[in-house]
């Protein structure tokens, strides 16, 4: 678990947002992609907050 919320450039499948946000909080990499994808099923801005995340968390090397 690390203290900053960044986007690995290792675990990363697109962009990293998903693979940052598990790494911060301590939780599996593949139920928090799982939760994004079932959440976009849903009406709301969850795409939109992914490409915002994207540009707003930095890279971590």
């Amino acid at each position: 678990m690390t203290t900053t919320l960044a986007r690995p450039q290792s675990k990363k499948m697109i962009a990293g947002v998903c693979a940052g946000i598990a790494d911060r909080y301590g939780w599996p990499v593949g139920r928090v992609r799982l939760v994004f994808v079932l959440s976009c099923l849903l009406p709301g801005p969850q795409f939109v907050l992914y490409l915002i995340l994207w540009f707003v968390m930095p890279k971590r090397y």
